[in-house]
């Protein structure tokens, strides 16, 4: 009897599988955990591709645990992120300790699970843009104009304390050109370009990285419309000339005053006495 009724149970069973695969219902395919970013050191999240559904409504649920701990712990915030990810807010984030991570995916016909991943919140920090760019013409007067370009560190992240240092890059051109001008501003928040071309609409962006992580997307675009008069004006010019004459003339002067003497021996010789061969000068001398 028992026997008969493990048979039936098996049938059916089987009855059951051959229908879902016929329907098309699999097990769910393997997700893959492809990227985590931290804004600051603080918080971080993760996300996930999922792989197929297998023609079913599948769950996923991420679980993680600390390098050298075995309690598995699961992901605390599925919203933050949007779909597909899971956040870590400050009190589930430490620094330089390591996450060991998967993603389990579940439906009616089974589960599956991706890869585990190592994650060190030090080495994943992506932060925001820069915020507040700001570009201006200035031209003011016996100078050379230039673009000033000044901006503000993302919001999230605190720099007085010094548990974050910020370099940025900014980078522009013409509004019709192909190729992107690069400039390294360094840790600095304002930055003065000279080398323009008048007349031209640019565009402008700035990014910034962490001393440890990669760089941030680029700011939203600003543009400038640079003057067509973007040189230096004629009173300028006109000095620069002068004091570069005045230069020169003072050269000249000093060089002929150092060779001066020379000069006039080379022009006017010195005139020979008369010599007489064979005539002794003591001669003439008057004797008492």
């Amino acid at each position: 009897m028992k026997e008969n009724v493990a048979s039936a149970t098996v049938f059916t069973l089987l009855l059951f599988l051959n229908t879902c695969l016929l329907n098309g219902q699999l097990p769910p395919g393997k997700p893959e955990i492809f990227k985590c970013r931290s804004p600051n050191k603080e918080t971080f999240t993760c996300w996930w591709r999922p792989g197929t559904d297998g023609g079913l409504p599948t769950n996923y649920s991420l679980t993680y645990h600390r390098e050298g701990e075995t309690l598995m712990h699961e992901c605390p915030d599925y919203i933050t992120g949007g779909p597909n990810s899971c956040h870590f807010g400050k009190q589930y984030t430490s620094m330089w300790r390591t996450y060991i991570m998967m993603v389990n995916a579940t439906n009616q016909m089974g589960s599956s699970f991706s890869d585990e991943l190592y994650v060190d919140v030090t080495y994943i920090v992506q932060p925001d843009p820069p915020l507040e760019l700001a570009v201006e013409v200035k031209q003011p007067e016996d100078r050379k104009p230039y673009l000033w370009i000044k901006w503000s560190p993302p919001t999230l992240i605190d720099l007085k304390t010094g548990w974050f240092t910020l370099l940025y890059e900014i980078r522009l051109k013409p509004e019709k050109a192909a190729e992107w001008e690069i400039h390294f501003a360094g840790q600095q928040t304002e930055f003065k370009i000279l080398s323009l071309h008048p007349g031209q609409k640019y565009l402008v962006q700035v990014r910034c990285k962490p001393d440890h992580g990669y760089w941030s997307a680029w700011s939203p675009v600003t543009f400038i419309q640079i003057p067509s008069d973007f040189t230096m004006n004629d009173t300028t010019v006109w000095i620069s000339v002068a004091v570069l004459s005045a230069v020169i003339c003072l050269i000249i002067v000093w060089a002929v005053a150092l060779k001066g003497y020379s000069m006039v021996t080379c022009i006017f010789p010195p005139v020979p006495g008369p010599k007489i061969k064979g005539f002794d000068a003591h001669l003439l001398e008057v004797t008492p």
